[in-house]
């Protein structure tokens, strides 16, 4: 993701930096000189633009005022890009009230303005779980809090920069195969400490590559008898009455059909509203697809999304999100299992039943059961721990009582038989009722605990693969479907949600059956609106996130681009772009891609289109390939890194940036670690020189990744 070049940052900037880490380094850089090197404005934490024809009632922003006039003790901030930050923030809070008893509230940390934490009184607690998004940046909803803190001199609400009065508890989530591992929550803490604000307990750190939900459950472990230390809470005496709903969920006898939401993501506008689409109001957009490569255990579609006479915008090396639908056999299986197959369709509504949760309803309503199962709760994700435990009180034998008390709190157990399996909340229901008939099983388990357990569904991000200069109306995604069998013993497959989804509509649209199962999915969508006039499914709801992974402004600086597999779909984007650009007529420096894929006969991403590009390119620029089942001994793009090395250094020396797309665990890592290797051999640095030299790449914005794991 773009960052910039260290000759434009200011010498004072450094030393006041260097007490603060690399990844806000990196963050404050790009801040500075984004639009200089790249000709825009750093965009990626822009608000999103209001979503409705009508604004709500303005919301009280003094969070102190709110938990004083709530009789509130403790808050819980999220700073959450996908929705995980939100639900441990949720779950924190739900702990707090029901087991100690303590009046809390969890809180959108952009909803309110963080300026206040000097007036927190002492005898209150501030959670904040963050979320570290990219490469080491903060999630979108923090970017005030982070703007705030990140100040040399942040003005808080009585003028002072002192927060001596503030006690604090942090937990952030993170992934260990990112550079800037868990860098958000490591630099609010340092920031807040730098002020004069008191952490209580240890940090908390979560890795979503290893077992981000075992390293909370270890955390609270140590971090709840602190916490009751601190407000004076006798632990021993933990409120263990019955359960406390977070919602309720009644069913309506009467309603007025329009006004229900039969799974549209964003809220009814009034007719005649211009309509602003976004994160919370996605685009129902038509789509297009052909397929790139049919293997026998995957396919790859390339998909054309339609965002004419829209506000929506991209840039070369945007995202673009696109909303799944679950499956209809998860649905159905659920659905069963809990006694609900018979009123799938009856009309609820959800509320809060707290007045001061940060959201009054969970997701759309007036809804129905069926909606929430098959558009708004994320059901084909394994359960948590914490989720199975609070279902034993409600399984109907003393049996199935034991089978989830052991799935929630023998560790090895639950690996094995949710965690391996990628087993889904229905499938565990069943396992639960140990082969007898299912339906109803469970039906005592009330719904308010479902949506408070289950994980909201969130929009599947993919690199944009096409050029904003050459199709801004059009946005390309690259997407290869992902089913496997997670126990070569059981049959049963796992299915993505989203690529599955994407190839039955291209199944459904081109006629297609490649004679495999696949699950069934609801392809006309709430109130049919995925439908084309010729009854077919060819739309789905989309919107696009901004990212930092661009091109430089200058088309004349040498790019180094790495993305095997679909992670070549942004590099796509970007030699159209320069292709187009040296159309124009503007000097182009070099364009290396370097492309991995098994066979070059199969999995070959846009073959058709990169000699003619490559030729216009012209002069040294060219793609450079890596086919790793061709040959005795595998090869893969670091081995071909290595082996034009010296032209590498030569173009690294002349400033070239490089790019790297694709998986994080291995691939970025091998690479990063070619990239010194060539700073060895060809730059004549020792070891600690050239890692230092590609890190400083990085920090300077010429070593940008848009990886995954």
């Amino acid at each position: 993701m773009a960052q910039s070049s260290p000759a434009l940052i200011d010498t004072l900037d450094l030393v006041i930096l260097g007490s603060i880490g690399l990844g806000t380094i990196a963050w404050f850089t790009r801040r500075q000189i984004a639009e200089k090197l790249f000709g825009r404005k750093d965009d990626a934490n822009a608000k999103s633009a209001p979503t409705g024809a009508s604004q709500a009632p303005k919301r009280e922003r003094n969070f102190v005022k709110v938990m004083e006039q709530q009789g509130r003790q403790v808050i819980f901030f999220y700073g959450s890009q996908t929705g995980t930050a939100e639900d441990y923030a949720a779950r924190l809070a739900k702990e707090c009230s029901q087991r100690f008893g303590v009046n809390c509230m969890t809180a959108d940390i952009e909803l309110y303005d963080l300026s206040y934490l000097d007036t927190v009184p002492e005898d209150k607690l501030v959670f904040f779980v963050m979320a570290t998004y990219g490469e080491g940046e903060p999630t979108d909803n923090s970017v005030e809090f982070w703007d705030l803190l990140m100040d040399e001199e942040p003005q808080f609400s009585e003028g002072e920069s002192s927060l001596k009065n503030l006690r604090y508890i942090v937990f952030g989530l993170g992934n260990k195969t990112y550079e800037h591992y868990n860098s958000v929550s490591r630099t609010v803490d340092k920031r807040l400490t730098a002020l004069g604000a008191q952490r209580l307990g240890e940090r908390g750190e979560g890795d979503d590559d290893g077992s981000l939900e075992e390293d909370f459950l270890a955390w609270q472990e140590h971090m709840w008898p602190v916490f009751c230390e601190a407000l004076g809470v006798d632990e021993t005496s933990a409120h263990s009455g019955p359960r406390q709903p977070t919602f309720s969920v009644e069913e309506l006898a009467s309603y007025e059909k329009d006004d229900v939401y039969f799974g549209e993501i964003g809220e009814k506008t009034k007719t005649g509203a211009k309509v602003i689409y976004d994160a919370k109001r996605p685009y129902t957009a038509p789509i297009n697809t052909r397929e790139l490569f049919q293997g026998s255990d995957r396919h790859c579609l390339h998909v054309e999304i339609d965002i004419a006479d829209t506000n929506l915008s991209y840039q070369t090396g945007d995202h673009v999100a696109m909303w799944p639908t679950n499956n209809e056999v998860e649905v159905n299986r659920l659905a069963a299992v809990l006694g609900l197959s018979d009123k799938l369709d009856a009309v609820i509504m959800v509320k809060a039943i707290d007045s001061t949760a940060s959201k009054k309803h969970p997701f759309p309503v007036p809804t129905t059961y069926r909606a929430a199962f098959r558009h708004y709760l994320d059901i084909c994700a394994p359960p948590s721990r914490q989720t199975i435990m609070s279902l034993v009180e409600f399984a109907p034998t003393a049996e199935s009582k034991e089978f989830l008390r052991m799935l929630a709190t023998d560790k090895d157990a639950y690996r094995l038989k949710v965690a391996d399996t990628m087993s889904t909340l229905g499938e565990i229901l069943e396992m639960a009722a140990g082969g007898q008939l299912t339906s109803g099983y469970f039906a005592s388990v009330p719904f308010d605990l479902i949506v408070e357990s289950v994980s909201r569904l969130q929009p599947r991000y993919y690199s944009i693969s096409s050029s904003s200069k050459e199709s801004p109306k059009s946005i390309a995604a690259t997407a290869v479907t992902l089913n496997y069998a997670p126990d070569a013993s059981v049959d049963r497959m796992v299915y993505g949600v989203n690529t599955n989804f994407l190839w039955r509509i291209h199944a459904a649209t081109h006629n297609v059956d490649d004679g495999r199962t696949y699950p069934v999915y609801d392809l006309a969508g709430p109130r049919q609106s995925y439908l084309g006039v010729d009854g077919k499914c060819c739309k789905l709801p989309v919107h696009v996130r901004r990212s930092q992974f661009k091109l430089p402004r200058n088309p004349n600086i040498p790019v180094i681009m790495v993305g095997p597999g679909t992670g070549v779909a942004p590099f796509r984007g970007f030699v159209r772009e320069r292709a187009l650009q040296k159309k124009e007529g503007k000097p182009m420096g070099t364009t290396l891609l370097f492309f991995g894929c098994r066979n070059s006969q199969q999995d070959f991403l846009y073959a058709d289109e990169w000699p003619e590009l490559f030729e216009t390119l012209g002069g040294d620029s060219r793609i450079i390939t890596a086919f790793s089942r061709e040959t005795a001994q595998k090869v893969y793009v670091q081995h071909r890194l290595q082996e034009n090395g010296e032209e590498l250094w030569n173009l690294m020396e002349k400033g070239a940036f490089i790019y790297v797309c694709g998986d994080a665990k291995s691939m970025a890592r091998d690479v990063n670690q070619t990239f010194v290797n060539v700073a060895k051999e060809f730059g004549g640095h020792s070891t600690e020189k050239a890692q230092e030299y590609v890190k400083n790449l990085r920090n300077t914005g010429r070593y940008q990744e848009d990886v995954w794991s």
